[in-house]
């Protein structure tokens, strides 16, 4: 049979079952993937940090380590949470299919082997995920040129001044030093705050801006930094139903950064809230503070408010933005099921 699926594969089948080991094995390499075979949860766990997989198709009742707790670890680790999981049962064992899909699972297959089953249900979770990995490197792509938008406004906007203070400082130099000083004064801060910029867009050009971290952790550090600067204390709620997206992830985390830093700079507001809450409809992110505000409709270009919109568009979501003088601001983003691993 010819199944639909991406060019390459690379997947990894877990049983402690050599009969069905081999079975899977022989079916799915027949259809041109490249295969691994483990009999182990925790033999499985040390090759897919050796190697990560581009799938995993995970027996369930197993000795020492069952399939769902091989589930869980894989998708507690950020560097292996995106990989799709499909488990395995057999049709005399109780299988608990809310518990499989609640630790992460994807899919299931019962044995005894159906190959077109077999093959249809892999092909189409690889299909998912090959879209996905798409997504996400489009996403990339438009975070980095709208950093190097960034980086060209606003290190731009400073190296001019920067200029005219210095022609100007230097044209009072010989006849009148004691008024030129000042402009150098302001060259310096001008050169000091540029070369801020360019560290911080370099440093956020990094494709994994989270470091390694979870996003509950990221998002922490960010609260943590924004309290030390500030005094005041976000209130944060994040409840996530199942594992997101790397790219899901990162317009998350940049998201809350942006906003943080716009009420650092701009609200003087003394309550911020933040929620994060993902489910079989999607993920929702509300971002409130009770500052300042600013007038909808007048040109915010130094609040990162068009990056917000690039980063959520890009992965299919929608964002609203409400604020009024005085009354605070309110972010929404929403990203739908299909941005979520």
């Amino acid at each position: 049979m010819n199944t639909p699926q991406p060019p390459t594969a690379d997947i990894l089948i877990v049983d402690d079952t050599l009969e069905n080991l081999h079975l899977l094995s022989e079916m799915l390499t027949q259809q041109g993937y490249d295969i691994r075979i483990v009999k182990s949860g925790a033999m499985a766990l040390r090759g897919v940090q050796a190697q990560p997989p581009d799938l995993i198709l995970l027996d369930i009742m197993m000795p020492e380590m069952d399939g769902y707790e091989v589930c869980q670890r894989l998708k507690a680790n950020p560097q292996t949470q995106n990989i799709p999981v499909i488990f395995i049962s057999a049709l005399h064992e109780v299988f608990d299919k809310v518990k499989a899909f609640a630790v992460g699972g994807v899919d299931y297959i019962t044995k005894p082997f159906q190959i077109e089953e077999v093959c249809a249900r892999v092909a189409h979770q690889l299909t998912i995920r090959h879209l996905q990995m798409q997504v996400e490197e489009m996403a990339i792509v438009q975070e980095r040129n709208r950093i190097a938008r960034d980086i060209h406004d606003s290190l731009g906007h400073a190296l001019v001044a920067l200029n005219l203070h210095m022609e100007t400082a230097l044209t009072m130099w010989n006849e009148q030093p004691d008024r030129a000083y000042p402009f150098l004064v302001k060259a310096k801060q001008l050169g000091s705050e540029a070369l801020q910029a360019v560290r911080q867009s370099v440093s956020a050009m990094r494709d994994d801006p989270l470091q390694g971290q979870g996003l509950t952790e990221a998002i922490a550090h960010l609260i943590q930094e924004f309290y030390q600067t500030t005094g005041v204390q976000p209130n944060c709620q994040i409840h996530l139903s199942g594992t997101l997206s790397q790219a899901v992830n990162i317009a998350l985390y940049r998201i809350v950064q942006e906003g943080l830093t716009n009420i650092c700079k701009y609200a003087k507001a003394t309550a911020v809230e933040i929620q994060i809450e993902s489910n079989p409809a999607g993920t929702f992110l509300k971002l409130e503070d009770n500052g300042k505000g600013f007038q909808m409709g007048e040109s915010r270009s130094g609040f990162g408010l068009q990056g917000m919109q690039e980063r959520v568009t890009a992965l299919g979501g929608s964002l609203e933005i409400t604020s009024a003088r005085d009354r605070g601001c309110c972010i929404n983003a929403y990203f739908p099921v299909m941005g979520n691993g």
